[in-house]
């Protein structure tokens, strides 16, 4: 009888244990699912604020697409963030000097996000860039007399930035980069056409290709 009694003691026992082992199982179950749920929420609320924050300092224009020019154009925005344009545009990609607003506009018109930066920029900021810029539809270029260090322009819409590493030149690329509710010509190329820089007399013949 008490080598029974004592076997059902050490059962019970080992079941508390185990019983006790899947409580604390659970409640760890139940916190990690809790901070998952605050993470995903947090992370919402960041995206959100992000968002409004580009929001908030993004300028825009009303141009109207369709307008080819011959020659050079005097425009408003420096640089440019619509307008008449080139009958040409350039070709999406990274150039190492300075190239004509003109083609870069009609690029813009495709969908292409055309980031800017002043000469003088430090090559480390310089690189950054050319990460962001080295993608489809993107453009990117040095820009003589840039009122910033880096400017980030799509058509009629504009974010003017303190350096390379701002957080919001990405969230302007993924919002605007090819965005069919902001393309004029949602679905065109941004390839086949100009390679030349604005050393280049390029402007002339709109049959320029």
């Amino acid at each position: 009888m008490r080598k029974d009694r004592t076997n059902r003691q050490e059962l019970r026992a080992v079941q508390r244990e185990a019983a006790e082992r899947k409580r604390r199982r659970n409640v760890f179950l139940r916190r990690g699912a809790l901070a998952l749920v605050v993470v995903a929420a947090g992370g919402l609320v960041f995206d959100n604020y992000r968002r409004r924050q580009l929001l908030d300092t993004v300028t825009t224009a009303n141009y109207s697409a369709g307008v080819h020019m011959v020659g050079r154009i005097d425009y408003t925005e420096n640089p440019p963030v619509g307008g008449p344009h080139n009958v040409a545009w350039q070709n999406c990609g990274i150039y190492n000097a300075a190239i004509h607003s003109e083609h870069a506009v009609h690029s813009m018109e495709h969908g292409a996000v055309w980031i800017t930066y002043r000469p003088d920029l430090p090559p480390d900021q310089v690189q950054i860039l050319r990460a962001a810029a080295s993608d489809d539809f993107m453009l990117l270029s040095p820009f003589p007399g840039l009122p910033v260090p880096v400017v980030a322009s799509s058509w009629n819409h504009q974010i003017r930035l303190d350096g390379a590493a701002d957080s919001r030149l990405r969230a302007f690329i993924d919002r605007y980069k090819n965005n069919p509710e902001t393309t004029p010509e949602f679905g065109a190329t941004c390839a086949g056409s100009i390679t030349s820089t604005a050393a280049a007399n390029t402007l002339e013949s709109s049959a320029t290709r």
